[in-house]
């Protein structure tokens, strides 16, 4: 049976808004590649790479891509005997308002979009043009 929908919509809405301030044992990291069973492979500012678990309140609700990022608690795994080095706490999906937030690290710096690549001034293109025509002598 699937989860109801406003566990659903209330997961989502929650990942929207990034949190007024961090605790010591949390921070910003960002996803390197899954690592299978809702294990994932994260780096963090100092590039440490850990292993955090993601929770069971996103699973098959908030998907997390690689490259994107993560709010990681390291100090949620101190008591359990095994290999995980964290555990997924939050997932940012509006990115934008996360970098507005003070404990956002000066490393992750913003990705240029290729839309962005394209405004220079170099020659304009011939894309959806005719062609030109040989009668211009004439």
């Amino acid at each position: 049976m699937p989860k109801p929908r406003r566990n659903l919509q209330a997961t989502a809405e929650e990942t929207m808004t990034p949190p007024q301030t961090l605790s010591e044992t949390q921070c910003v990291a960002r996803v390197q590649q899954a690592a299978g069973n809702n294990l994932y492979r994260v780096e963090l500012p100092d590039t440490k790479a850990l292993l955090v678990e993601l929770p069971a309140r996103f699973r098959s609700t908030i998907w997390i891509k690689r490259g994107g990022f993560v709010l990681v608690d390291t100090g949620a795994m101190t008591e359990r005997e095994n290999k995980l080095d964290g555990e997924v706490i939050n997932v940012v999906r509006n990115e934008k308002e996360w970098r507005k937030q003070k404990y956002w690290p000066k490393e992750f710096v913003q990705r240029v979009s290729y839309a962005d690549a394209d405004d220079s001034d170099e020659e304009e293109s011939n894309v959806g043009k005719m062609p030109p025509s040989d009668s211009e002598d004439e």
